[in-house]
């Protein structure tokens, strides 16, 4: 057998690869000659990718509906991916941390400007009448975004803001996951009872959600970015990437989502104005009610006190 010298150091290295692992090359190698050759379609798994679109109903457009957010999801997941770089990088350099947000808001802008799919892509008749079907499910219940938050700041910042002043970072966790700014959405604070659409979703995911909380708590974007040195953190880079990516999620992106459910549940006239949660979704989602900052220190007291403001009420 006639081994270029390339093919010889790259077997060497294999060797080297499975005695750390106390393998044998030899079982290995051979194993190869009877694997088959990787396809583009084994590889993504377009067929299984493909046949998870299930309808309720026999509304062509409620597969637009369907597809549109299984992508969301996996653009969470992407999202989830990238923070975990940052979250578990040591030592992390600022280059690094830059351009890792960069990748995170670029995936929220792709989310931002896809709305247009939804606000122009389906009929409103349509969507008013399959959307019946999914009650009492809603986006409300996306656990890749609530982890999301849980990655990007403090738990403080994500409480609701009429408990905040009670509150601070010794709080126990589940002290803080009962007052989260998305609670308001599912409860009812003069009763304490909560709707069918949070206990479903707590039942799923709290204990989930509270492993994500305490986590992150020492290791989210914003503690990775306290954790640098005085001169990072002055980094005019990573500061407009901080802050480039709080206000794309926090306002840019829920606007957007908030105008596209205006169109279909307040302006076409069909609907009764209700979430098929149940929830205020207005109040929920709009940034100048619950106001929700990942990075506060980040903005100027003119710019919290504005927060949302500018947006279309």
């Amino acid at each position: 057998m006639n081994l270029t010298d390339n093919s010889e150091a790259i077997l060497k290295e294999i060797d080297l690869k499975f005695q750390a692992i106390n393998q044998k090359t030899d079982v290995q190698l051979e194993g190869l000659l009877w694997a088959k050759p990787i396809t583009y379609w084994d590889y993504i798994q377009t067929d299984a990718l493909l046949n998870l679109q299930i309808q309720r109903t026999t509304l062509p457009d409620e597969m637009v509906f369907i597809m549109y957010h299984q992508v969301n999801e996996l653009i969470f997941k992407m999202i989830l991916w990238e923070i975990d770089q940052i979250a578990e990088k040591e030592n992390i350099e600022v280059d690094f941390f830059s351009e890792r947000l960069s990748r995170i808001t670029r995936y929220f802008d792709m989310l931002t400007n896809s709305f247009s799919i939804m606000e122009n892509g389906m009929e409103v008749d349509q969507y008013m009448k399959f959307r019946n079907t999914l009650t009492p499910a809603s986006g409300f219940q996306s656990a890749q975004y609530r982890m999301i938050e849980f990655a990007s700041t403090d738990v403080i910042n994500l409480t609701d803001r009429r408990y905040k002043p009670n509150f601070d970072e010794n709080t126990d966790l589940e002290t803080s996951f009962e007052h989260l700014y998305w609670q308001a959405a599912g409860k009812d604070y003069h009763t304490g009872e909560k709707s069918y659409l949070l206990q479903e979703f707590e039942n799923k995911y709290k204990v989930q959600f509270l492993r994500q909380m305490s986590t992150f708590k020492t290791k989210n974007i914003w503690q990775k970015f306290s954790q640098l040195p005085e001169s990072d953190q002055q980094n005019p880079e990573l500061i407009s990437a901080m802050r480039h990516y709080d206000k794309t999620v926090n306002i840019t992106w829920v606007m957007q989502h908030l105008n596209t459910a205006r169109k279909y549940i307040l302006e076409s006239g069909k609907g009764n104005g209700e979430a098929t949660g149940g929830s205020d979704w207005q109040k929920y989602m709009h940034p100048k009610y619950q106001r929700r900052i990942f990075f506060p220190k980040l903005w100027t007291e003119e710019e919290l006190s504005n927060w949302g403001n500018e947006t279309e009420v």
